[in-house]
């Protein structure tokens, strides 16, 4: 079936599946869920990377970055100055000028500070960056960021690793309805179920990383979230029938020899 190919800021991607970096036992357990995901993006927290020192280990050793883009976060960041200045130090150390903005507000829930992550965004975007902002699932913080130049949007489905799947569905059609721009849907993913619905209400990607990582086998997990992404996307496009309330017969009666009269 024919489809619009998945493109931000004017870069294209063949997966639209983005995965993470963070909680695998290993590094090379990481390399190898990479790897059977198939992503072709993979988001790494700014903090995490040994920025100083490139003599030592380092997990960007681990990914392949000649084919894998990277993905700058800035995780753990709480106020909208610190996220700004991380995004900068990623950006002046060579990882890039794409960042995915993280501004907390809660350290219990981790839900967003969306004033902070607006006015971050407000900055980030006048010096240049590539802004994909990690927000709840609010339609109205969702088109304000898509009108501040996010050059794609990432509402939660539900609280950062809680796996927990989507929680206000019909939030994530609104807010697909309203946006110019690419929806990633990003946070509460716990199985490839949940990915095939994020995939089915429209979104145009989906990131995870603790459902692949915390999984008892990585590795297949990240082979389950690539197919469920990939059937989630060609069941939207295919569209689904619609919900009724009483059954409808899959054979239809017209024409049958003794069907009881007034069927069908």
């Amino acid at each position: 079936m024919p489809d619009t190919p998945f493109i931000i800021a004017g870069r294209t991607f063949r997966s639209r599946l983005i995965v993470g970096t963070g909680k695998y036992p290993s590094h090379d357990l990481m390399r190898q869920a990479h790897l059977a995901s198939g992503a072709d993006m993979v988001t790494v927290a700014v903090r995490r990377v040994n920025l100083t020192d490139r003599s030592q280990e380092s997990l960007l050793d681990y990914i392949d970055t000649a084919s894998i883009f990277l993905l700058p976060n800035t995780a753990g960041c709480y106020t909208a100055d610190e996220a700004v200045r991380t995004a900068r130090l990623g950006r002046e150390a060579g990882l890039s000028n794409w960042v995915k903005l993280e501004v907390i507000g809660d350290e219990r829930t981790l839900f967003p500070d969306n004033e902070g992550l607006l006015e971050a965004t407000r900055v980030l975007v006048k010096e240049g960056f590539v802004v994909l902002p990690y927000t709840n699932d609010d339609p109205i913080v969702c088109r304000k960021l898509a009108d501040l130049g996010a050059a794609a949007v990432m509402p939660l489905g539900a609280p950062i690793g809680s796996g927990l799947g989507i929680q206000n569905p019909n939030n994530i059609r609104i807010i697909r309805e309203s946006l110019q721009v690419p929806l990633i849907l990003d946070a509460g993913v716990g199985t490839a179920s949940d990915a095939a619905v994020a995939m089915e209400l429209g979104a145009d990607g989906v990131l995870m990383n603790t459902a692949i990582a915390g999984a008892r086998d990585p590795v297949a997990m990240a082979t389950a979230m690539k197919l469920a992404v990939e059937a989630g996307r060609l069941a939207f496009l295919a569209g689904r029938i619609p919900r009724r309330m009483y059954a409808s017969a899959s054979s239809p009666v017209e024409g049958v020899i003794g069907a009881p009269a007034g069927r069908g």
